[in-house]
């Protein structure tokens, strides 16, 4: 996102009541990074050729991204012309400091 970008009106997005006062606009609205998710799940698929998965999610944080992006990499794996084995784990990080 370049600085000069000034985003989506918040008023386009159903935002909930405890955030409303405070945020101004939507930068990157819900579904274009869900899209982006599923573009990055396709060339994780592509690259990783028949190699096997090792998926590491840093908790807290990110979880949701995780489970999205693992979703759209089943699913492909499901549907696609090669079926490669995912290994998953998750590690906590005390403190990013």
């Amino acid at each position: 996102i370049r600085d000069e970008e000034s985003g989506y009106n918040k008023n386009l997005f159903c935002i909930p009541k405890h955030y409303e006062e405070d945020l101004e606009t939507v930068f990157i609205p819900h579904g274009l990074i869900l899209d982006r998710t599923e573009r990055l799940a396709r060339d994780i698929m592509q690259d990783m050729g028949n190699h096997h998965i090792v998926a590491l999610c840093v908790l807290k944080g990110g979880y949701k991204f995780f489970a999205d992006l693992l979703d759209h990499i089943k699913v492909l794996n499901q549907n696609g012309d090669k079926s490669v084995p995912i290994t998953v784990d998750f590690v906590r990080i005390k403190s990013y400091c």
